[in-house]
């Protein structure tokens, strides 16, 4: 295999103990704020290349929300990896009991290519903070951010403990055949499939941040125009290339007569008249992504946009209305510049609807009726869950994120990222004397011994728990 080596290397770095004191883990961490701040243009002008991303975009989504993540972290490094203490019994009194936070050993990374740098570098800045080696692997199809992350980032990082390997399917496929201690793994949920089988010969945990197609519920009592600038924000923020956009609306005929003034409005505050000519708008990554989701525009009506230019790999903001379920832009995630308007009769059937389907990685309720909010919280299931607004959830490093279901496994983003990249071991360490504490456990066996043993280990209830 072209990559044991490498994985060998590693490992033997990792064994070595060289990532286990915090100063280290410090030093790694701080290196990776330099890499943003020194190769902020190059990144910036990388990602303008593989998607046509606008610098604004590009700076929230790629720099400052992982520098946030990045700060986040060495602030809180040193209580995270402290042992927690433990409840102990009657008889453990005297000895300690702690979860240690371990670090797994050599993992790997699988990036892809709608957030180059941020999907790849935040899993990674947990994977450092909780002591780990680290093989990254970005995606080939964002092919500039791609080199821009083999050329430089090995100027920055321990070159023994942590690499990058490039190339495509056939690359990742012997990469997977390497015994790894962790995989984290962003992408699809078909390929995700393929990460979690290849796993499993090696017995190794992942974590695997999927997609979906997040339903958004717009009810009959808001605020229309706040809920299109919203949603359209949402939904063409980078092309609509967002594993948490909207993916499509659930709303009532006579919301859908109202909200599309109020979308067309915002697209063309957002974009001007002639959005292909806005600074602010994004391209699709490749050729094929572009013939595929142009071919879902044929999906109910095109009631705004659905101008291309395949020269370009350029889509127009565009909402179709009186989508069926039956549609082609219903039987896939989008992951474009495309909004479906599903008609629904009321928020129970809007319920229905989702439910009926995988669990998407975020579901979106719109009302000015927080009880509408809550129902559509209480009565659904997904990764994440955002009340009148869109996408903003993840910005907070104090939530998880994470799929469920066909949306993925495990989770990340601040604290959550450490404890990702963290076995907690179980530890207790008991007084090598009081023997007579230990005698009522071993036989031979009595009635008293077992009163005894009953009265120090027994966990009585204490009452009911009111939620209130």
């Amino acid at each position: 295999n072209p990559y044991a080596g490498l994985v060998s290397h590693l490992r033997a770095s990792w064994l070595s103990g060289k990532t286990r004191p915090m100063e280290y883990r410090v030093a790694q961490l701080e290196a990776l704020g330099r890499f943003l701040d020194d190769k902020k243009q190059e990144i910036l002008e990388a990602t303008e290349l593989d998607m046509g991303k606008p610098s604004f975009e590009a700076f929230f989504s790629e720099i400052l929300l992982c520098k946030n993540e990045l700060n986040i972290t060495l602030n809180n490094l040193c209580h995270w990896m402290k042992d927690e203490h433990v409840d102990k019994n009657l008889v453990m009194q005297l000895d300690s009991a702690f979860i240690r936070k371990d670090p797994y050993g050599v993992v790997l990374i699988i990036a892809p290519w709608n957030y180059p740098i941020h999907l790849f570098l935040v899993p990674l800045i947990g994977a450092i903070a909780a002591g780990n080696c680290a093989i990254i692997k970005p995606s080939e199809i964002s092919k500039n951010t791609e080199r821009l992350i083999a050329e430089t980032l090995s100027c920055y990082l321990d070159n023994d403990c942590f690499a990058v390997v490039t190339g495509g399917v056939p690359e990742t496929t012997r990469l997977l055949e390497n015994k790894f201690d962790y995989i984290f793994f962003t992408g699809s949920p078909p390929v995700g499939r393929i990460v979690m089988t290849a796993a499993a010969k090696h017995l190794t945990p992942v974590t695997l941040e999927l997609g979906g197609k997040n339903p958004c519920y717009v009810s009959d009592t808001c605020d229309v125009t706040n809920v299109a600038r919203r949603v359209v924000w949402g939904r063409f923020f980078n092309a609509g290339q967002t594993c948490i956009a909207p993916d499509y609306l659930l709303c009532t005929v006579e919301m859908q007569d109202k909200l599309m003034p109020a979308l067309r409005e915002a697209i063309t505050e957002f974009f001007g008249p002639n959005p292909r000519e806005s600074p602010d708008f994004g391209r699709i990554v490749s050729d094929k992504q572009f013939r595929r989701i142009r071919a879902l525009l044929a999906s109910g009506r095109v009631a705004i946009g659905g101008q291309t230019d395949e020269a370009e790999r350029y889509i127009a903001p565009t909402v179709l209305a009186d989508v069926l379920p039956s549609d082609p832009a219903m039987q896939e995630e989008i992951f474009g510049p495309i909004l479906p308007i599903v008609v629904i009769a009321n928020m129970d059937e809007a319920i229905d609807f989702i439910n009926a389907r995988p669990r998407p990685l975020a579901v979106y309720a719109f009302s000015c009726d927080s009880k509408v909010v809550n129902q559509v919280l209480e009565r659904t299931s997904s990764g994440g869950f955002c009340g009148n607004d869109t996408l903003m959830h993840v910005t907070l490093t104090s939530l998880p994120f994470g799929g469920i279901g066909n949306s993925g496994l495990g989770k990340y983003h601040g604290k959550f990222t450490f404890d990702t990249f963290s076995h907690h071991r179980g530890c207790l360490h008991r007084n090598m004397g009081l023997e007579t504490l230990n005698t009522p456990r071993y036989p031979p066996y009595t009635q008293q011994k077992l009163g005894f043993l009953t009265t120090t280990f027994e966990v009585k209830r204490r009452g009911t728990c009111t939620l209130l």
